[in-house]
């Protein structure tokens, strides 16, 4: 009834598939492309302290009471 002259080819091709899968996952995984870093790495390319403070505060990271602790104790050390 049927032929098994090819029966190689489905292990083949899930090998392949495997590979292209996890080749994905991996690039992914190692490029960072998480939702959670995305703002912890745009905060430190921000000069100042108050910039970074600002974009907290922006973003919800903090209260507004946490902000205003947090601007006088920089206001303080300059």
């Amino acid at each position: 009834m049927f032929d098994f002259e090819f029966w190689w080819i489905f292990p083949l091709i899930m090998i392949v598939l495997c590979f292209f899968l996890m080749r994905g996952r991996m690039g992914s995984m190692m490029c960072g492309h998480n939702s959670h870093d995305k703002d912890s790495h745009n905060l430190s390319d921000s000069g100042s302290a108050k910039d970074i403070l600002d974009k907290r505060y922006a973003i919800g990271e903090i209260n507004k009471e946490e902000y205003e602790e947090k601007k006088r104790t920089l206001n303080q050390n300059n």
